[in-house]
């Protein structure tokens, strides 16, 4: 049986707001209270895998360090529009 949307997204905040770098709390957080409630099954599943990516090269994908594996792609580019002043000062 596959599990419900709503406990879905709100394992996954849980997930987003309890990290191993206090700098991926914040980001992830915010991400997750802007858009999980918008995100549908399959990006649901994709954040699921990208949460369990070491948190280190998670902060290098978003603060553009280094390039995400491509199935994170769409996902990063909405998580950096919303690190902005968390990993680099804004413009």
């Amino acid at each position: 049986m596959s599990e419900p949307l709503d406990v879905m997204r709100k394992r996954l905040h849980m997930r987003s707001i309890r990290r191993g770098i206090k700098e991926m709390d914040l980001i992830l957080t915010g991400f997750s209270k802007a858009h999980l409630a918008q995100l549908g099954a399959a990006q649901l599943a994709v954040y699921d895998r990208m949460l369990n990516e070491n948190d280190h090269d998670l902060y290098q994908w978003v603060s553009g360090q280094s390039d995400e594996p491509p199935e994170y792609s769409g996902l990063m580019d909405m998580i950096r529009e919303g690190a902005v002043g968390i990993t680099k000062p804004t413009a």
